[in-house]
């Protein structure tokens, strides 16, 4: 297995995940000032390809973690482990 594919792979999640937290502070920090604000379809979409991001997100910002729908984004991290123990079993690192 060629590395280069892999570090690829991986530069571009932790982009992903980065970007989740960013987007979670904003609307964080637009619902304080009492701006527009995304929209929570947008976060949970969001929290879908990034969910270490998103859960990082909502804790370090204290957003959205009442909401009763953002528990979902839980799960979504729950899949994303599971995924990636799978792709080291199966690929290994030989």
């Amino acid at each position: 297995m060629q590395i280069f594919p892999l570090i690829i792979a991986a530069a571009a999640y932790l982009i992903i995940n980065a970007a989740v937290i960013v987007l979670y502070a904003y609307d964080k920090r637009k619902a304080v000032k009492g701006e527009w604000r995304v929209k929570e379809s947008t976060l949970i979409l969001a929290s879908l390809f990034g969910p270490f991001g998103a859960v990082a997100g909502m804790q370090w910002a204290r957003h959205k973690t009442r909401k009763l729908k953002f528990k979902i984004v839980y799960a979504f991290l729950v899949l994303h482990i599971l995924i990636i123990i799978f792709l080291i079993w199966y690929f290994g690192f030989n």
